[in-house]
């Protein structure tokens, strides 16, 4: 990227280690072990996370240059972190212009989305899109819905990459928000790498204000690793109180490997992998080549990500990941549709050669027809905050038709939940559910359920 960064916090640590004092503090392993010398908390020279200075703001105004940000803040505590960040960020700006602290989010928003719009007690307004892990909606769809909206919402919400690889048209949908008046939020955590293809399509650099990315999905940092990004040209709010929204929900001891390995990262993009993410890319063309040959059906667009629709191909998702793992391959995710499998430049020739030839022998079958069921549209009895805080009860799914949804019931990944807190669970629901092998349900408690129906219909009376 033609930057020229240092690794502040990693030479602060090893500066440290390698003087070998006796630690009077955290951790308990006091520095002993294989990594433990590298594992430090706040000291003389180590600040605290937020707000950052010395090392940390050095090292994070390294990743925001080479991001292209106006700010970078980080986490060692993942996009989960960030995602509750960025929407605290908009409910404060909202409350300072006097708008309805609305979200105008897709239906494939991580569940942490979730949480945090209860906690910070905001209203969703969803966009639906075509399955469960998938909302493409176009920029000329996102404008016909604004324009219909009696008020503004106080930002606009999209994940960008989605589970399956697909991206949306971030660069026409921030035209049309900006445009308005409202903020862009991007849930880009799987899509940190976009920045440094041979066409930068980072959400950042296409317009966003506010965008999160796990570092540790695409790129060479530790699980835990992320980036909440603003833009330059963010509403100034953004600017000043970032920090605030990660401190909010943060721990107040994030982890120094984690740190270590984000400062580490910021030297490796601005000197080699770039480049050896642009000598990757041809080689997993080619062997997404074979495979198409194959008969394989690849779906989405996304550079480091293969989807595989693995009906076509004669088996659910499952049973190919299946066939996968007896040949020694372990996958991202799959389901009864799809096979996600996510690459890197670390993966090498070499892996690549692995696992075109493991999916080569697989023997072809007949084409599996069953398509999965819609995605329920189901009615809101009581708000998505009352149901997440309200007391539950885990029930069997054939006990739960009627009921009120209190958790979203889903593994991770995806973490995309079918259902959202405080909706109604209907036939089609439960046809959903049992079809992604999903058996149990948290449910409102039925004496909860009830006193909470009857407060809602006296509230409703007290307003007419």
């Amino acid at each position: 990227m033609g930057e020229t960064v240092g690794t502040p916090v990693c030479d602060f640590v090893r500066d440290y280690a390698g003087r070998n004092p006796l630690r009077m503090h955290m951790p308990g392993h006091k520095g002993r072990g294989a990594i433990e010398a590298l594992d430090i908390t706040e000291i003389q020279g180590a600040p605290p996370l937020y707000p950052a200075s010395g090392i940390l703001r050095e090292s994070e105004e390294n990743a925001a240059r080479l991001f292209g940000a106006g700010r970078t803040v980080y986490s060692t505590e993942g996009s989960s972190l960030c995602i509750r960040a960025m929407l605290f960020l908009a409910r404060m700006r909202a409350v300072r212009l006097g708008i309805s602290p609305v979200i105008l989010a897709g239906r494939n928003a991580h569940r942490a989305f979730l949480s945090a719009a209860a906690l910070l007690e905001l209203k969703v307004s969803w966009l639906w899109g075509s399955s469960l892990l998938t909302c493409l909606p176009s920029a000329e769809e996102i404008a016909g819905i604004l324009d219909r909206m009696e008020n503004p919402p106080a930002a606009v919400y999209l994940t960008s990459p989605d589970y399956l690889g697909f991206r949306a048209d971030i660069s026409g949908i921030a035209k049309v928000c900006h445009g308005r008046g409202i903020p862009l939020l991007v849930d880009n955590a799987h899509g940190a790498y976009l920045r440094f293809l041979p066409e930068d399509l980072h959400p950042l650099t296409l317009g966003a204000d506010l965008c999160c990315d796990s570092a540790h999905k695409t790129l060479p940092a530790l699980t835990g690793a992320a980036y909440l990004h603003v833009h330059r040209d963010a509403p100034e709010l953004f600017l000043e109180q970032v920090e605030r929204g990660m401190a909010l929900f943060a721990s107040t001891s994030p982890s120094w490997l984690i740190l270590q390995s984000l400062d580490r990262c910021n030297l490796k993009l601005a000197e080699a992998w770039p480049a050896r993410l642009k000598s990757f890319l041809p080689e997993v063309q080619t062997c997404r080549a074979r495979l198409t040959e194959q008969g394989y059906h690849f779906i989405a667009d996304e550079a480091l990500k293969w989807t595989i629709a693995a009906k076509a191909f004669g088996y659910t998702g499952d049973e190919l990941h299946h066939q996968l793992r007896k040949r020694g391959i372990e996958c991202e995710f799959s389901d009864p549709d799809f096979l996600v499998m996510m690459l890197s430049p670390e993966t090498g020739k070499d892996g690549m050669d692995r696992l075109t030839r493991a999916l080569e022998a697989i023997p072809r079958r007949e084409p599996i027809s069953e398509a999965p069921p819609p995605l329920p549209r189901a009615e809101e009895a009581i708000p998505l905050r009352q149901a997440l805080l309200a007391p539950a009860e885990l029930l069997p799914i054939d006990k739960c038709r009627g009921r009120i949804l209190a958790e979203p019931c889903v593994s991770c990944p995806p973490a995309v939940p079918i259902l959202i807190s405080g909706e109604r669970i209907d036939a089609d629901a439960i046809r959903c559910f049992a079809y992604y092998g999903i058996t149990e349900l948290f449910c409102v408690r039925e004496k909860t359920d009830n006193a909470v129906q009857r407060f809602g219909a006296l509230k409703h009376s007290s307003e007419v």
